[in-house]
């Protein structure tokens, strides 16, 4: 029992001990009559006789609630064992934060499907080591056969149209330069008026710009159409746009290494209907690697390019540094990459676990109090301390800064030596005060 309680307690035992001394019957007495000078006492009532008793209770009683109130209405038990105290102490704080990694591939290429179809051949198995442009996944689409048939036709009807175009402007050409040699000489003679010959010249400069152009709008048309169903135009590889047109619907079919790795994740059987930009798997690379991890939210803020990361792999101390930052946050946690610094860890493969020391700043000299679950019930704007005497703690507002899995900073609201519940507050959230009861011998 607290001592708020017992106060009270105390109180309501006095106020029961004035009722039981109150007479039962509370009228005056009148004296006996007689002739001589005697006269009539009146005793006084009895609330004025014990009006003081019942101030005092009151009194008392009123102390012992706010007392009650002052220390904390809410009062919660708990054997203490079942409780984790730490310590406020001042000293170097280290600010670092822990994280786990993992070994990834320092460049990832994807495999996706420029036109959609179905798997026909799996050249290549998952795991394999594979080259730059070696086919890896054949599909097959009728459907896109058919309709790059149907473009190839357009294209050579397109291509004669062109073709015979540029034919009648040849003729028209030819036929003007002869009209000229021979006006030319009827001009010389006065013949032909100058107007004449004049008119022809300019017929026969619009026929040559009219070819040029027509040359050019044909060479653009085969380019184009090209790009269309190869992806990409070789420029350099262009003899004839027809060729380039029969080829096309087996590169849009044929899945390449984009570069020299190892295949990984291939997910393609043969018979598989695959929709165009479908992911089939993907190429890493063999020789070089990089550290992905997976970082508290809390942190998001405070994690930048550049900062180092220390770890260790069979009993060797390396370093990495933060090179990306995904600021995308998702079940509470961002991503970082971090390439290696100096040296890369000999035999280490794609997917390895590393134990990763992310150092946030340096070594600073500060108060600082044993990090745990209590913070997280927090957000570190209160605490419970302890009492000098061990048998109680009390709720008070605190301002906490910055952690590492083993400390927490302390800014204000405690000094060195006292101590704090750091272990978790979810069972005592809306209480003001925790009192400590015995072991409960293991009982739950």
């Amino acid at each position: 029992m607290g001592f708020g309680e017992r106060l009270i307690a105390q109180g309501e035992r006095a106020i029961q001990a004035i009722r039981e001394r109150l007479p039962h019957d509370q009228s005056p007495q009148a004296a006996p009559s007689g002739d001589g000078m005697d006269r009539v006492i009146t005793r006084k009532p009895a609330w004025q006789r014990y009006a003081p008793y019942a101030a005092g209770t009151v009194l008392l009683v009123g102390a012992a609630v706010w007392l009650l109130a002052g220390s904390g209405g809410h009062v919660y038990r708990v054997p203490i064992d079942r409780l984790t105290t730490g310590t406020v102490t001042e000293g170097p704080f280290e600010d670092f934060v822990a994280v786990r990694g993992a070994v990834a591939p320092f460049i990832t290429n994807y495999l996706t499907t420029d036109q959609g179809g179905t798997v026909k051949q799996v050249l290549v198995e998952d795991g394999t080591i594979v080259k730059r442009g070696e086919q890896l996944v054949i599909l097959s689409n009728p459907a896109l056969q058919l309709q790059v048939a149907a473009q190839q036709l357009t294209f050579e009807q397109t291509r004669f149209k062109y073709e015979h175009d540029i034919l009648d402007i040849d003729h028209a050409i030819s036929k003007l330069k002869a009209d000229l040699a021979r006006d030319k000489v009827l001009l010389d003679g006065n013949a032909i008026a100058p107007a004449t010959y004049k008119e022809e010249q300019e017929d026969y400069a619009y026929q040559l710009k009219l070819r040029s152009a027509t040359l050019a709008s044909r060479d653009m048309e085969q380019k184009v159409r090209a790009t269309q169903l190869m992806g990409e135009t070789q420029s350099s590889d262009i003899v004839d746009g027809s060729t380039i047109i029969g080829n096309a619907a087996v590169e849009a079919l044929t899945i390449r290494a984009p570069m020299d790795g190892q295949l990984a994740a291939l997910d393609a059987e043969v018979g598989q209907t695959k929709a165009q930009g479908a992911v089939l798997g993907e190429i890493d690379s063999r020789d070089r690697f990089k550290l992905t991890a997976q970082v508290d939210e809390f942190y998001l803020g405070r994690i930048v390019l550049g900062q180092e990361a220390l770890f260790t792999i069979d009993g060797r101390d390396y370093k990495a540094r933060i090179a990306k930052i995904y600021p995308q946050v998702a079940n509470g946690t961002f991503k970082a990459d971090l390439y290696f610094v100096d040296t890369t860890p000999a035999g280490i493969h794609n997917g390895e676990a590393v134990d990763l020391k992310i150092e946030l700043g340096g070594a600073a000299r500060a108060m600082m109090l044993p990090n745990g679950p209590f913070y997280q019930d927090t957000g570190g704007n209160w605490v419970f301390v302890v009492s000098p005497d061990g048998g109680s703690a009390t709720r008070r507002t605190v301002r906490l800064g910055r952690r590492n899995p083993e400390f927490v900073e302390v800014l204000d609201g405690l000094k060195p030596g006292e101590k704090v519940i750091v272990s978790g507050y979810e069972a005592f959230q809306t209480v003001d005060r925790v009192e400590f009861e015995k072991p409960d011998n293991g009982s739950n």
